[in-house]
């Protein structure tokens, strides 16, 4: 399996896509360079809540910085977690608390093209994922 590319790569190579249809085929293979998520966690402790397609996480906090899998039950929403994991996987908790997930959703014009219930799982997903940075910004909550 690949690895997702960073966000600028995404960033450049949706610029280079003029084909609404080629960007959505871009989008479904980044989601096939999602990590393996094991079979174990597709549970409902690890279920994002906000989303109408299923998407689980599992991460853990290593040397300073989120370490996460994502994973979901529908393709185009596997491409959106492969985004999020290329904006936050490996930042530390203050990077992630300054990126604003919305504004580079809307820089790969995926705002004005996406249906609100696959926007409204991105923000569900980007949304624990601050909220987690936040908790482990806050010194009694650093065990999160």
């Amino acid at each position: 399996m690949s690895e997702i590319p960073p966000f600028a790569t995404i960033q450049e190579t949706f610029s280079l896509l003029n084909d609404w249809e080629d960007k959505y085929a871009y989008l479904i293979d980044l989601g096939r360079k999602l990590p393996a998520y094991p079979d174990g966690l597709l549970d409902p402790a690890h279920e994002v809540p906000g989303c109408l397609a299923k998407v689980w996480m599992d991460y853990t906090w290593q040397d300073g910085t989120l370490k996460m899998r994502l994973t979901s039950n529908a393709d185009i929403v596997k491409g959106l977690l492969a985004v999020l994991m290329a904006l936050y996987d490996g930042q530390t908790p203050e990077a992630i608390t300054e990126q604003d997930s919305k504004a580079r959703f809307a820089d790969l014009g995926l705002a004005e093209k996406m249906t609100q219930n696959r926007r409204d799982g991105f923000v569900a997903v980007a949304n624990r994922i601050r909220l987690l940075a936040h908790a482990r910004l806050e010194p009694s909550q650093a065990s999160v």
